[in-house]
């Protein structure tokens, strides 16, 4: 077991954190949650022995294996794949040495029974340990992690950054240490090698302590969460959805108690002003003053989640259809990546493109930004599109001697305007004093979110991301996924976070053997089987419209056609208007009974009832699920009518 007592860390004059307490025992899995910035890789470090806390310690067995994978690798390994990820199994080469060394003296000595007797000791020591099945151990874990037969066998030092975090994450998982340490390991899989890693570390025997901004690895994988806020850290026994109900209730608790508090100093404090110079009222004047100096107050936690309050730029109006792929053939050097690609996208549509490592998503975009030329067919941009693209070179890019504002500054466009570029920063996080602080000293969630406000502040009417939520916080990732959602131009997104995906992506594309298709959800992702040709998004298909014929209709004739026109769309969206009048009062209603029950919870004297508080926490979560459900089904009806209304204009 490792405990960690009282770890306390400054950076200068500003407080990291203080009194962080936590054991980690066999089987224990926990997601260490915070803001970009909090110290949650200064944790891990110490934890791991690479940094040494300001006060508190880390006990741990001196025999005890602590495994850890940061979120960039400083080591270059050398060798193939296969042999790295061998090299993990220290346990297994150690015995492995010795069987070798075994070989060597039973070769020299093949009559001494304590040769043989050790030579075999050894050998049943080297199965017992797994050593006879290692290689086909690390194939599995690698293929599992994306990797073909041929690169199993390729040099690391080949490989790009995020396939060598690969290799070093399958190591350690074939290490099997006592402790798994891994800071947001996610980065750089697929969605399907995620799904294959949440099943992996949910049997693990030993413990883990990890940090991730992916929600739905979180609940998969954790059994307990620590949040690191405000400089403390608050520890919850249950799933990060567990832990973010809990933490609502805990919140909800500590402010009622903090507002009953508060109403009974101020009760205190207007008697002592009042009676303060009264002779008869000064001994209960003094007993007062005493009563308040001895109050411990109540203070509420410091929870740093990021608001967006970001007014998008108006962005120039593109055509209707902003891109358009058409039978293509992408790839490089003549030979196509992918096949048979048809693909529209229509102004204002959120479009996820998901898949598999290698599958071809980088060769899509690349072909639409125009860094690389279709093989064959059509890739075209429709009229008046301007696209801004956001990759993790744009990170690196980052000058890392200026402050916030001036390298923000630097970016952004003059169409711009004169808008208030501290305002939008501070709607990405950097407010006040964070503003002109040096590019250098931000944490690498901090330098994405940047990079992120830098691409996302132009007035650009097509929006391309690569993998944004990489290295950001989950307050972070609520904020992009607030920013998509409300952006007014149209977003092609590229990205393995399946709640991002869920949460803003109307069509989603998914891009698997050789070609890309349309599918309904996330769980249609990777399946096998008669793929079916890519389909085209609503919308871009020939509308009802009535034909025209060759020579010119008489006035009689366009009433005519109107009036039917009118009579047909009507028809066709009278259900549909009043089933969007009949959910919006729904949700007006819902909105109206959340409030209400928050209201409540608000109100000093319900801390006093602990029944009724408890009633009403229970009611509130019931509320809000109601109300998002109304919502949603309100903006799904409202975009059922308007994707009909449009195929009559």
């Amino acid at each position: 077991m490792l405990t960690v007592s009282e770890l306390s860390k400054s950076h200068g004059a500003r407080k990291l954190f203080s009194g962080v307490t936590f054991r980690l025992s066999p089987g224990r899995r926990v997601a260490l949650v915070g803001a970009n910035g909090a110290g949650k890789t200064t944790i891990l470090e110490m934890v791991v022995g690479l940094t040494e806390p300001d006060a508190g310690s880390v006990s741990r067995p001196s025999d005890y294996l602590i495994g850890y994978l940061p979120q960039e690798l400083t080591e270059h390994a050398s060798g193939t794949v296969i042999a790295q990820t061998m090299s993990g199994a220290t346990e297994v080469n150690a015995v492995a040495e010795k069987l070798r060394k075994a070989e060597q003296a039973l070769a020299d000595n093949p009559t001494d029974e304590a040769v043989i007797e050790n030579y075999g000791t050894l050998q049943s020591q080297f199965e017992a340990v797994g050593g006879y099945q290692l290689e086909s151990e690390a194939q599995r874990i690698l293929g599992a992690l994306g990797f073909s037969a041929e690169q199993m066998n390729s040099l690391v030092s080949e490989l790009s950054g995020g396939w060598r975090m690969r290799t070093a994450l399958a190591s350690l998982l074939l290490q099997k240490p006592d402790l798994l340490v891994l800071d947001e390991p996610t980065n750089h899989l697929d969605i399907e090698s995620v799904a294959w890693l949440e099943n992996y570390l949910a049997q693990w025997s030993g413990a883990i302590l990890f940090v991730s901004h992916d929600r739905d690895f979180m609940d998969a994988v954790a059994e307990r969460v620590i949040e690191l806020a405000g400089g403390e850290a608050q520890e919850y026994v249950g799933t990060f959805s567990d832990f973010v109900v809990e933490r609502e209730e805990r919140l909800a608790i500590i402010e009622a108690a903090a507002a009953n508090q508060a109403r009974k100093v101020a009760q205190q404090e207007r008697f002592i002003e009042r009676f303060r110079y009264k002779a008869t009222k000064a001994r209960q004047v003094q007993s007062r003053v005493k009563a308040l100096e001895k109050i411990d107050i109540i203070e509420l936690p410091k929870i740093e989640d990021l608001k967006l309050k970001f007014g998008y730029p108006d962005p120039p109006r593109s055509a209707r259809i902003v891109l358009e792929i058409e039978d293509a053939s992408l790839g490089y050097d003549g030979e196509p990546v992918l096949t048979g690609v048809d693909l529209v996208v229509e102004r204002g549509q959120k479009v996820a493109l998901v898949g598999a490592n290698g599958a071809g998503k980088s060769t899509v975009v690349k072909t639409l930004i125009g860094e690389i030329e279709p093989i064959a067919g059509k890739v075209e941009l429709g009229n008046n599109v301007d696209i801004a693209y956001f990759a993790q070179h744009h990170v690196d890019a980052l000058d890392l001697d200026k402050s916030v504002i001036d390298e923000f500054s630097s970016k952004v466009k003059e169409k711009a305007g004169d808008r208030n570029l501290r305002t939008i920063l501070g709607s990405f996080g950097f407010s006040g004093e964070g503003a002109e602080t040096q590019v250098a000293k931000l944490s690498g969630g901090e330098r994405t979110r940047l990079a992120l406000a830098e691409v996302m502040c132009n007035p650009v009417n097509l929006l391309v991301l690569d993998e944004p939520t990489n290295h950001l916080d989950l307050a972070s990732c609520d904020l992009l996924e607030d920013a998509l959602r409300s952006y007014p131009g149209t977003v092609l997104l590229v990205s393995h976070d399946r709640y991002l995906i869920r949460n803003t992506a109307e069509v989603i594309v998914d891009v698997v053997n050789g070609t890309a298709r349309i599918v309904n959800s996330l769980d249609e992702i990777g399946s096998s089987g008669g793929i079916a040709p890519a389909k085209k998004i609503k919308g871009n298909t020939s509308t009802a419209k009535a034909s025209k014929s060759n020579s010119e209709p008489s006035a009689k004739a366009k009433r005519q056609l109107s009036a039917q026109e009118r009579k047909t769309r009507n028809a066709a969206t009278k259900d549909l208007k009043a089933a969007v009048r009949k959910l919006e009062k729904q949700t007006v209603k819902a909105e109206e009974k959340l409030k209400e029950l928050e209201a409540q919870l608000a109100a000093p004297e319900t801390y006093n009832n602990q029944d009724l508080m408890t009633q009403l926490l229970a009611e509130h979560p019931v509320a809000q699920q109601r109300l998002d459900a109304t919502m949603a089904a309100w903006e799904e009806a409202e975009f059922n009518l308007a994707t009909i209304e449009a195929e009559f204009e």
